[in-house]
């Protein structure tokens, strides 16, 4: 997942278009094979996190409906938004 210090700026959005790992070894391989890239030559160093558990650190670092808004295969856009404070 991208690094960021969070948007201090209330009502902010973020959206990131990250890769994230496929739920089963079958569809990571037709991942690769859309790209024309082989298990063999696949880059090593891509440490591919779940879905969930990147929507659930924007929400530890203070955003609001954060969601998925597109996913296809491999690449999902995470989208959250910062609050804005209740009025007093």
């Amino acid at each position: 997942m991208l690094r960021f210090t969070a948007c201090s700026t209330p009502g902010g959005v973020f959206c990131n278009l990250e890769h994230v790992v496929s739920p089963t070894p079958r569809l990571h391989e037709e991942f690769l094979r859309c790209l024309g890239i082989t298990l063999e030559t696949e880059d090593p160093s891509n440490k591919l996190l779940d879905l969930e558990t990147q929507l659930q650190w924007l929400r530890e670092i203070g955003f609001v409906d954060v969601d998925c808004h597109w996913k296809w295969r491999e690449l999902a856009l995470l989208v959250g938004r910062k609050p804005r404070p209740l009025s007093s």
